[in-house]
């Protein structure tokens, strides 16, 4: 069931979210910083004012380089009701990439960890800059804040301005201005910066919580990180609408999760598939008490069946939906509770948060809707070859829709290869791999092959204390494929490479060392 009719503008949501839950949890930090919903919005008013006193003006970019953390979250709300627009860059950007999506989208401030996974973020940034070489320039930067350093700095500045300055900001933001700049994963070249309007955002939030039916009484860990939209706008987001406490976790360690389950009574834990896989072969789940888990919500992958049937049956999951949403839609599709194993393993779901949904000739998905991104950031070329005259986006993935409207995806328009004049959609393929026992995770890509044009080759994850062999994958795939599709080579990995979304780099895995 869809959630009520979301705010306005993020600013709108804040304030709401402080009246209706008022005193509920909002984040529990664990061993750190808890805050009520009304001290949230308190917290944030006063990131808010520090910000106009430093000079950041309605409609100024303001970027993000931190990891998840309460730090993140009264930075972005702070800014937002400063009549700021949000520029999230990923924390595992090198110093050049960051600099690059800085440098683009124009940020007169930013927020930066101090240090992070032992990287020195502003050092780096400030080094790349200086490069000979040098993608962008930081001189449109007027503000830095390192979050541990100078946040305290920084929050003095609030006395400077009053608070009706301060909530005069959000009112000339409307529903359709720019709230944030998202930056695509990168997966078929450079990125491209999403932008999407307050409404849109707060819609797609809206219809994620309802479908998943967060309340005030749920726990939400979110692992997923906050400069992704999953971390961001189906995660803090959704929680804002809904009332849901928000358990921020940095870096997801299985150890500390599962410690966090049991620990914060977590009821919530979406994410990538491999997040599940992870926590079910670990040698010491058997310690945890997981009883609390309730809803798990997953996708950006392959999904296999038998993944959906040990998360309910050994996490104990009571409801498993999968969802389908890119960067530039976010949340497109999503199952509903009381879907079987097999429609929530085998599908995306049906259209949700106002999109439509068809396939065109060629099989690509199509969506059109209310929620779609403004455009490109700079690059209206690349907005009208992504959004058709008729309005529908032109996803690059390619799938097909069941006589109930489900959606499955069979993989990217790049992906798909031909092998001996057959296509072949790699996620089939993967599909019957993660049933033979031993796999924990694979990644099939087209390679070159002299006779046949192209030949899948199967890169595998095998599962902890479990030994396969390539004439084992191979015949259990010739069981269960027309033999065009059976992979004709196996690489064994530690472990896949991949964004921060969980999406498999394949282009790497064909040898593009760039490729994201």
């Amino acid at each position: 069931m869809e959630a009520t009719i979301p705010p306005a503008t993020i600013p709108a949501a804040v304030q709401r979210a402080a009246r209706e839950f008022g005193g509920a949890e909002a984040i529990a930090e664990p061993g750190g910083t808890r805050l009520s919903y009304a001290g949230l919005a308190e917290r944030a008013g006063e990131v808010a004012r520090a910000l106009i006193a430093c000079g950041i003006a309605a409609g100024d970019r303001v970027a993000l380089w931190c990891p998840n953390g309460t730090e993140w979250l009264l930075a972005a709300l702070g800014s937002l009701s400063a009549g700021a627009t949000l520029v999230p860059v990923s924390t595992r950007f090198t110093g050049a990439e960051a600099l690059d999506v800085i440098s683009r989208s124009g940020a007169r401030a930013l927020f930066v960890a101090d240090d992070f996974l032992g990287v020195d973020r502003l050092g780096a940034l400030r080094a790349a800059a200086a490069a000979p070489d040098a993608s962008g320039s930081l001189a449109r930067l007027a503000l830095t804040i390192r979050t541990g350093k100078e946040w305290a700095a920084l929050l003095e500045r609030a006395v400077a301005t009053a608070p009706f300055s301060a909530s005069a900001r959000e009112a000339p933001a409307g529903p359709q201005d720019v709230s944030d700049i998202l930056f695509t994963s990168g997966t078929t070249g450079r990125s491209k910066g999403v932008m999407s309007s307050h409404r849109s955002a707060l819609a797609v939030a809206t219809a994620w919580a309802g479908l998943g039916g967060l309340t005030a009484a749920d726990r939400y860990l979110i692992v997923n990180p906050f400069f992704h939209s999953f971390g961001y706008k189906a995660g803090i987001l959704a929680c804002l609408v809904s009332g849901a406490a928000m358990v921020p976790m940095p870096v997801f360690d299985p150890m500390r999760a599962m410690a966090l389950i049991e620990e914060m009574r977590i009821t919530v834990l979406p994410g990538a598939p491999t997040i599940y896989q992870t926590l079910l072969d670990h040698p010491e789940r058997g310690r945890f008490d997981l009883s609390s888990l309730r809803l798990a919500v997953t996708g950006a992958a392959s999904v296999p069946v038998v993944l959906v049937e040990r998360m309910r049956d050994e996490l104990g999951f009571e409801v498993v939906l999968t969802a389908y949403g890119l960067t530039e839609a976010v949340v497109a599709t999503m199952c509903q509770p009381g879907d079987d194993p097999a429609t929530v393993a085998r599908t995306c779901g049906r259209a949700a948060a106002g999109f439509e949904v068809r396939l065109s000739e060629a099989g690509e998905v199509l969506l059109r809707g209310p929620n779609m991104m403004l455009g490109y950031l700079d690059d209206p070329a690349a907005t009208a070859a992504a959004i058709d005259a008729d309005g529908w986006l032109h996803t690059g993935d390619v799938g097909h829709l069941d006589a109930a409207g489900y959606l499955t995806i069979t993989g990217r328009l790049t992906d798909m290869y031909i092998s001996g004049g057959f296509n072949v959609y790699p996620a089939e393929v993967e599909q019957v791999l993660a049933r033979l026992d031993g796999v924990a995770e694979s990644a099939v890509v087209g390679v070159p092959d002299a006779r046949l044009g192209e030949t899948g080759k199967a890169y595998i994850v095998t599962r902890p204390g479990r030994a396969l062999d390539e004439a084992t994958v191979v015949a259990f795939c010739r069981e269960r494929l027309a033999n065009y599709k059976v992979p004709r080579q196996v690489e064994f990995r530690a472990a896949l490479p991949r964004n921060a979304s969980g999406k498999a780099l394949k282009r790497q895995l064909k040898g593009d060392p760039d490729g994201r």
